[in-house]
């Protein structure tokens, strides 16, 4: 997608957004559910800001600053982002063994004579910094040092997807723009676009958010994991213990990741328990079906609490095999505890 283009739920707030650039904050906070869009829209706000002759929000295409944009080499524009995020997006640009999962002070100080050089088309200079709460302590009173004191045409793009998670005296020195999720109809229109088949069960897999349901057709063959689809069709064919050997599968992923479909299967579980229709994987209806009659409301309910309490410690688990191993464990027992 063009850096110059707003996913189509994103227009509106756009325009309204840039409508007066003469009074614009030096500093604002785009913050929303994850798989939205946010970045996108912060880069074509950034290319908005930048051009010589926008217009209701947009940039042109043509003139000078966005053939800039375009190419990546726009001397106004920066981008800071974890070392993880340029390697996913550029991954001839890092070459260390060990990328950065957060935004280093060193990043910070290399705007200083940034700020200090006239801007090459006489405009606003532009600094996009995604996600924010990848700041460390160390980048994060840096950063506030820099918007305590800021420069003239000088415009920060905070993206995060939990502010909450920032220094209280960041979020104070920020205008907050919160872009909302795109209506259901909304995200399958989009989705429907991109030829993607059955974008009902990948906008659902994907809690609605329809970037996230796209790249997510890119990384697997179905909306759920092929380990989950494993798990909830020994349970429900009364092997329970079969799915301690689904933990190899588990610790290829991301510690956050697979807590995180675990939760969402625990949710369609209690929606099932309840005779409602499951809300991320209605794709496993049928295997819902057949487990919600030996689980109690209470117990579906002890799960979630238990992964989400481990999921706040998922980035610096203990040991990531035993968390894997306790949890298989604890849901094969629960599994015929009545």
């Amino acid at each position: 997608m063009s850096p110059l283009e707003y996913y189509p739920w994103q227009l509106a707030t756009a325009q309204q957004w840039l409508q007066d650039t003469q009074r614009f904050a030096h500093a604002w906070l785009l913050h929303g559910t994850p798989g939205i869009g946010k970045v996108q829209f912060a880069k074509a706000g950034a290319a908005a800001l930048l051009c010589e002759q926008p217009h209701a929000g947009q940039a042109c295409g043509q003139c000078t600053s966005c053939q800039w944009v375009r190419s990546g080499n726009h001397p106004d524009l920066r981008w800071i982002r974890p070392e993880t995020y340029q390697l996913d997006e550029d991954p001839e640009s890092i070459s260390t063994k060990s990328p950065s999962k957060h935004i280093r002070i060193e990043q910070l100080r290399t705007l200083s004579d940034w700020f200090h050089t006239a801007t090459h088309r006489g405009g606003f200079r532009v600094a996009v910094l995604y996600p924010a709460e990848s700041l460390n302590h160390v980048s994060a009173n840096a950063l506030l040092k820099i918007l305590e004191e800021p420069m003239a045409n000088t415009v920060f793009l905070l993206v995060s997807h939990n502010y909450q998670a920032l220094l209280p005296t960041i979020i104070s020195r920020c205008r907050r723009l919160p872009l909302l999720s795109p209506s259901t109809d909304q995200g399958l229109a989009w989705l429907s676009t991109q030829q993607l088949e059955q974008p009902e069960n990948w906008l659902a897999a994907a809690g609605g958010a329809p970037v996230a349901a796209w790249q997510l057709s890119r990384a697997q063959e179905q909306p759920y994991p092929l380990w989950l689809g494993q798990l909830a069709e020994r349970l429900a064919q009364g092997q329970p213990k079969a799915i301690i050997a689904l933990a190899d599968q588990l610790e290829k992923e991301p510690t956050a990741r697979w807590l995180d479909t675990l939760q969402r299967f625990y949710v369609d579980l209690q929606f099932c328990a309840q005779k409602l229709a499951p809300r991320y994987y209605p794709g496993l209806t049928q295997a819902y079906a057949q487990l919600s009659p030996h689980l109690t409301l209470a117990v579906i309910q002890q799960q979630w609490k238990w992964l989400a309490a481990q999921k706040k410690q998922a980035e610096h688990p203990l040991n990531a095999k035993l968390l894997i191993h306790t949890a298989l464990e604890r849901i094969a027992q629960h599994r015929f505890s009545s």
